[in-house]
């Protein structure tokens, strides 16, 4: 096995980390007192546990019932740079050096900001993160899937607006049971003929059919999740048997699927960490990175996403240095971009620690 303390040196990329569901406990105490917001307690330690109770029991709609706090506390151009900056400080403590973080902008109005106002405020603290640490970032904006499909199209130009200033590309988000991404068509169409990027939230929650619309109606790019595309494949243990149309294209054309161990199996979408699908895709050249979803719903971060699948994968030093070069190829940043962090970062780091404590080019 590999230690913890390694696991935490290998340099890191985050594809799937939500903005709102990243704070630090301290933090939602310190924004609920000054904006004079009711939480359920003033205690760093009691509000986490609140905060994951929802993984904790494996209950989606408790899971998702937390969110109206940390959005609660989200209002403010001040507080919105906070939690963008606190983040960023807190990829830089599990070494990652390129991160993309998502939100939407639209959950953080209602005290009257607009979502440009918004964007700016979170782009601001990513920014100030980035000059202290020089952990790379990226920004995408989320619509919501149970929101107007204009709503979903106007926040779409706004991340076409924002290209050149850190947003990287846009997603599409919420509850996918009764909500298919078809019926935002005209905001996937605009991504689309403005050469831009985008990722669906798919197969988390919802069936093939969900990653199908994602991927051969609206054209994305990445999947959010993607756990159930296990559904069109006949397994013998890890080995794949036969696969269906659906799960051989996205092989073939190397769709990158953000899994999230911890989040999918506190929300039921998987059953437990040794019978997650992520170690199918992953022993069977799929391209996959591991993600964190919501650091604070599900108590975790990068290193501990690496950690539980090396455990329970017997994954070596190797195996998770391909997790983050996979990812990084599938970052939405330029390709001279990723080569240089894949080259002179992911790799000369992960030889270093290799060399340091003996490992050989192999594990």
């Amino acid at each position: 096995m590999i230690p913890y303390d390694i696991i935490k040196r290998i340099p890191k990329v985050e594809l799937h980390d939500h903005l709102d569901g990243g704070l630090r406990p301290s933090t939602v105490i310190d924004l609920a007192r000054k904006y004079d917001i009711s939480i359920p307690s003033q205690n760093p330690a009691e509000l986490a546990d609140w905060f994951e109770q929802g993984c904790k029991l494996k209950s989606l709609t408790l899971y998702l019932q937390t969110f109206a706090v940390t959005t609660a506390v989200m209002q403010t151009e001040e507080a919105l740079r906070r939690v963008a900056y606190e983040a960023v400080l807190d990829w830089n403590e599990e070494h990652i050096v390129y991160g993309e973080v998502r939100f939407a902008p639209v959950l953080h109005t209602n005290r009257g900001l607009s979502m440009d106002d918004v964007v700016q405020a979170v782009l601001k603290g990513l920014e100030q993160g980035r000059k202290e640490t020089g952990v790379q970032f990226g920004l995408i904006l989320c619509a919501m899937r149970n929101q107007s499909p204009n709503l979903s199209l106007e926040i779409a130009k706004l991340a076409v607006a924002y290209r050149d200033r850190g947003v990287v590309g846009f997603d599409l988000a919420g509850d996918e049971k009764g909500n298919p991404p078809k019926d935002h068509i005209d905001a996937f169409q605009y991504i689309r003929n403005k050469n831009f990027n985008m990722t669906i939230h798919a197969g988390e929650a919802f069936g093939l059919d969900s990653i199908w619309q994602a991927i051969q109606v609206c054209g994305a790019q990445r999947i959010g999740h993607g756990t159930r595309l296990v559904d069109d494949m006949s397994l013998d243990g890890m080995r794949i048997e036969k696969m269906g149309d659906l799960a051989h294209f996205v092989q073939d054309k190397r769709i990158p699927l953000e899994m999230c161990i911890s989040s999918n199996i506190g929300t039921g979408a998987a059953k437990s960490f040794g019978t997650h699908p992520f170690i199918v895709f992953f022993r069977n050249h799929f391209r996959v990175s591991l993600c964190t979803d919501n650091r604070l719903m599900s108590n975790t971060n990068l290193t501990k996403e690496m950690n539980i699948a090396a455990e329970n994968f017997g994954l070596t030093l190797k195996d998770l240095e391909r997790i983050s070069v996979n990812a990084m190829k599938s970052a939405f940043i330029h390709h001279d971009e990723k080569l240089n962090l894949i080259y002179d970062v992911i790799k000369k780091q992960c030889a270093d620690i290799r060399k340091e404590y003996g490992y050989s080019d192999w594990n």
